[in-house]
């Protein structure tokens, strides 16, 4: 039994890329024209998209995520020089089509069986969220779709995470949010939310503020943190 709880949770809610939805199964999906390319692609796309989104936030430039997703894969595809025709397109397309990971639905009827609230809080654009959790069949088991566009600024700003508490009428310490990314994890605790580190990959801890409450390796041990059997 997990002796480490969670206490006063009255929302969870969720990261979408990389916590609820497998970024990787993104460029999976066209492992036949990709081939052994397929990996490499995957890692710089996303890692790109975070960056663009970083300095879009920073510089106050923003665009919204479809088409920073856009040009970090033109960005990949340039530098791996890959030239395949409609590939482009195909892996844009395949984006509304993500893949989610086999607890995260397991995950969210147990929080709703429980009556909890629940929701997604994303840098995704409305449309590709929608896309994303209408695809996974999740639409009954999340409260809210909440995206950044909403502010206009990408995460790490404490815009978005105000949003959570916002649309759910609570102060950050009744949330719980659960993230994949590390950087996420650790800025949504510095705002003051109870956060959840989903670590998939066993990365290395940030080295900045805060350290979450919490690390998890999938999304199924969420329910013991929250005192659930």
């Amino acid at each position: 039994m997990n002796t480490n709880r969670l206490k006063g949770i009255e929302v969870c809610v969720f990261d979408a890329y990389g916590t609820l939805f497998d970024v990787s199964s993104v460029a999976r999906a066209s492992q036949a024209a990709l081939g052994e390319h397929w990996q490499a692609l995957s890692d710089l796309w996303r890692s790109k998209q975070l960056q663009y989104t970083w300095l879009r936030a920073v510089s106050g430039h923003h665009a919204d995520f479809w088409k920073v997703t856009e040009e970090a894969l033109e960005f990949a595809l340039r530098t791996l020089r890959i030239q395949h025709p409609g590939l482009r397109d195909q892996l844009m397309d395949a984006y509304l089509k993500i893949q989610a990971y086999p607890e995260t639905k397991p995950t969210l009827e147990r929080l709703h069986r429980a009556g909890l609230k629940t929701a997604v809080l994303s840098n995704g654009t409305p449309a590709m969220l929608k896309a994303a959790v209408t695809n996974a069949g999740l639409n009954t088991l999340l409260d809210r779709i909440l995206s950044v566009e909403s502010v206009g600024v990408f995460k790490p700003h404490p815009k978005v995470y105000e949003l959570a508490c916002t649309q759910f009428g609570v102060t950050p310490d009744k949330i719980c949010f659960v993230s994949s990314n590390g950087w996420d994890a650790y800025s949504a605790q510095a705002y003051g939310f109870q956060v959840l580190w989903c670590n998939r990959f066993d990365q290395m801890p940030e080295q900045i503020p805060d350290t979450p409450r919490g690390e998890i390796t999938t999304l199924a041990e969420l329910p013991a943190w929250l005192g659930m059997h």
